[in-house]
């Protein structure tokens, strides 16, 4: 081994490393649109193909075991005799996986994201996160003088990773992905907290473990805030009547206490989900903010347009007037959309039940449509 690490081989290899980032630096502006690009391309126009999600998570591992072994290199290097290499180099080779982490799993978290549910927050996080990786002055200024920031600001980054991937790389299902995404970003984030344990004592050991806790607990707990990146809802509506065979709504009423109690209500919604995993959701019905019933649906993944599922409400309340919400959920507890109706004695201000499928939100774009030979014309699995 000594003969091979020579200080003139380390050298030279230093330079090759420092010579290429030099050249790549001029054209690195290009690399946060091309991670953009691909991400969108993989949502709206492929089936997500596995090979990318995998090399995008092993390129976060390599960044990750640069970023904790920087300094152990450095330091061995260095009690040697050897030149230490620049730190800005791992800092960039590490900006540039933030940044295709970061643009590749944004069209995802954009697409999948309730805009008017907490899921906006996170989405705005995950959207400032991206722009600080193409900050250079900002993002180096983090990497060099807040350590603790920048491991956790990378776990952010593992964890985006994962829970676009391993839905599609494994076929786990949304909370399965959910569970094991964040107890490996918990691992991932320790270290931040490593500098409690300078001085080791019983007190400070107890609060690296308190400070474990409350990350894993504050993390399970915001679930809900998360969008469900490999899940989302296409499209919905509301109906008196529903043609079972060919699973389309049908139907027009104003939503007044006596239509609803002769004819009942179906919430009809098109989930999106990849290839190949199976899923439960539950549309849970709530009025006046009160929670009313929960109906479980399994989904299958594959169809282009997501898969059509419903549910049909029949008791209602001796006195339904008011607000209703039907909040369709993933099996973990994560928000897929929502969808809210007026019951009112008054024809003209109640809600219409009129069964037309609306597209929601930025999942309404399809497309595939511009790519030539494709069609949309797939059937449920």
């Amino acid at each position: 081994m000594g003969t091979l690490l020579t200080p003139s081989r380390i050298a030279s290899a230093q330079r090759r490393i420092e010579s290429i980032v030099v050249r790549i630096k001029p054209w690195s502006w290009l690399w946060p649109p091309m991670a953009f690009a691909a991400g969108l391309g993989s949502f709206f126009l492929v089936d997500r193909q596995q090979w990318l999600g995998a090399a995008l998570a092993l390129g976060l591992l390599f960044a990750w075991t640069l970023l904790l072994s920087e300094g152990l290199i450095s330091r061995w290097l260095s009690h040697r005799g050897h030149p230490t290499p620049p730190r800005g180099v791992a800092t960039f080779i590490a900006q540039m996986i933030h940044q295709e982490t970061l643009f590749f799993t944004l069209p995802f978290i954009l697409v999948t994201t309730v805009w008017n549910s907490g899921q906006t927050l996170f989405a705005v996080l995950v959207g400032g996160m991206a722009l600080l990786s193409i900050i250079d002055p900002l993002y180096f200024k983090v990497a060099e003088r807040w350590r603790s920031l920048y491991f956790m600001f990378h776990a952010m980054c593992v964890f985006l990773v994962l829970l676009v991937t391993l839905p599609i790389m494994v076929h786990l299902t949304t909370g399965q992905s959910l569970l094991l995404a964040l107890s490996i970003t918990i691992v991932v984030a320790l270290p931040s907290f490593w500098h409690l344990l300078k001085r080791r004592s019983l007190q400070r050991w107890c609060l690296f473990f308190a400070l474990t806790l409350v990350l894993a607990y504050g993390a399970w707990v915001g679930r809900i805030w998360v969008p469900p990146a490999s899940l989302w809802m296409t499209s919905s509506a509301l109906s008196p009547s529903f043609n079972i065979e060919q699973r389309l709504p049908e139907g027009s009423i104003a939503l007044t206490p006596q239509t609803i109690s002769e004819n009942g209500l179906y919430v009809y919604t098109a989930i999106r989900a990849p290839r190949g995993l199976s899923e439960t959701i539950t549309h849970a019905w709530h009025h006046n903010g009160q929670p009313m019933d929960v109906v479980k649906l399994n989904i299958n993944g594959g169809r282009e347009e997501g898969y059509r599922a419903w549910s049909h409400k029949q008791n209602f309340p001796d006195d339904p007037t008011g607000d209703w919400r039907v909040d369709i959920m993933t099996g973990s507890g994560q928000r897929l959309g929502l969808i809210r109706f007026e019951v009112s004695e008054d024809s003209q201000t109640a809600s219409k039940a009129d069964a037309q499928i609306r597209p929601n939100g930025l999942s309404g774009l399809n497309l595939r449509r511009f790519v030539p030979g494709s069609s949309n014309n797939t059937k449920d699995e």
